[in-house]
């Protein structure tokens, strides 16, 4: 080891083969896919906590994070043993096979198809009508500074506090942040949606001038869009430790409540940073777990 250089732990093995590992998938930092595939080896244990038996979607870019990038939520059997996978009713009423990962291989699996970005149903693969997470969406203009967008969040925080739910801070790797409301499975998708909807207009009826509750870009501006719309049956939302398709590798991150006012921005980590983010994960003993229930719908706009 290198004076002065942190030693860094060993990348669990798995027996997934990762092809092309010196292929560059992040351009203007350097990272290649075989980077990519050991930060998912690594921050498994932490990952899949959120991640494991949930439908997902992927964004799949196989020629790197500047080439054409594409979201895939269904499977003909091309990622292989390690992605498993569950037949889900769409709109039209067709059933198609939705994916779903269960452990590292599977997450590696994943990265060797071309994987960056992981994104979350709110429901898990063996009852996808009954959501166990809600998300708020923090979407901020652009030339919002960022200590609006944090100081949105404790807004919401405090709002739900009073309605008598927990909630949790992430960093979304990009511009914004999510709050994260982890529910008791019981109600079902028009309950959630309901309720997260009316949560969303009460806060903007209250401060116009602060927040916006559709995703109109014309009444977005100066503002920060509340999105509830990933409370939807169908909708995901990226998942904790996901890497981001976005210069710099970047990862969304939880983090506590009391750390809030010190992030300058929505991206401080990186693939780079697997270390520090598995020491600073044991400060989050109990992040993204409550039990706790929905209230009903009319709570929200009490």
């Amino acid at each position: 080891m290198e004076a002065g250089k942190p030693e860094t732990a060993p990348v669990p093995p798995t027996d997934v083969e990762v092809s092309h590992r010196d292929r560059v998938i992040f351009p203007d930092s350097g990272q290649t896919k075989g980077d990519l595939a050991d930060y998912y080896a690594a921050i498994a244990p932490l990952m899949l906590p959120f991640a494991t038996n949930r439908p997902i979607s992927l964004v799949r870019c196989p020629q790197g994070q500047e080439k054409a990038c594409f979201f895939q939520k269904h499977d003909n059997g091309s990622f292989g043993p390690h992605v498993s996978h569950v037949p889900i009713r769409e709109k039209d009423g067709a059933t198609k096979p939705y994916l779903y990962v269960t452990d590292r291989q599977g997450l590696i699996a994943c990265v060797q198809m071309g994987t960056i970005e992981f994104h979350g149903w709110g429901a898990r693969a063996d009852d996808v009508d009954r959501p166990d997470r809600m998300i708020f969406d923090l979407d901020p203009d652009e030339g919002i500074d960022f200590t609006e967008c944090t100081r949105a969040a404790r807004d919401i925080q405090a709002r739900l506090a009073d309605l008598g739910l927990a909630s949790f801070p992430m960093l979304t790797g990009g511009k914004g942040m999510h709050v994260v409301v982890p529910l008791r499975r019981g109600h079902g998708w028009e309950a959630h949606g309901t309720f997260a909807k009316q949560f969303a207009e009460t806060m903007s009826r209250a401060e116009p001038d602060r927040f916006v509750a559709t995703s109109s870009k014309a009444r977005r501006k100066g503002r920060i869009f509340i999105d509830w719309l990933r409370n939807q049956r169908g909708n995901t939302a990226v998942l904790p430790y996901s890497t981001r398709a976005r210069a710099g590798a970047p990862v969304a991150v939880p983090i506590a409540w009391d750390e809030l006012d010190a992030m300058e921005n929505a991206h401080p980590y990186s693939i780079d940073d697997a270390d520090a983010l598995l020491e600073h994960a044991k400060s989050l003993e109990g992040w993204g777990c409550a039990e706790q229930s929905l209230p009903e719908p009319s709570d929200a706009d009490a």
